[in-house]
């Protein structure tokens, strides 16, 4: 969390994406705790709007260049993230060519939809969330 007016903590802002490629989605399997499978994401830096922050960390983490299609929920559950508060905005984005691990993603590949493994954090929420066409 940072330090906001009044010496306060404030949630720090995310991005997560949903990549749609090759008939399923694009997962990550995490170098750093907590460790497993999870969406593609990670931190907005300072000066980056949330849409630069995602196709940025869709590239370190997975090697592609993804088209953003749209926004699709922002989660808040301030127990989302075990390590601290974060505010994920997640977007819908679909991308082609054969995704790879990087930065602090061991390694990524495609999912079909109905054969996914655990995920962390709040992920597997969002998921169902999409699976059900919510939002």
């Amino acid at each position: 969390m940072a330090a906001g007016a009044g010496g306060q903590w404030h949630p720090l802002p995310t991005v997560d994406l949903i990549i749609r490629a090759a008939g399923g989605i694009v997962l990550v399997r995490r170098r750093f705790p907590p460790l497993g499978w999870a969406l593609p994401g990670g931190f907005v830096d300072a000066g980056e709007t949330l849409e630069a922050a995602a196709a940025r960390e869709a590239l370190e983490e997975t090697g592609l260049a993804v088209r953003l299609a749209r926004q699709f929920h922002t989660y808040s559950d301030p127990a989302r993230d075990p390590r601290r508060h974060t505010l994920s905005t997640v977007f819908l984005a679909d991308a082609e060519g054969e995704p790879r691990g990087g930065d602090d993603a061991a390694e990524a590949r495609v999912f079909p939809l109905d054969a996914l493994p655990e995920l962390v954090f709040d992920h597997a929420q969002i998921v169902a969330d999409y699976r059900a066409g919510r939002y």
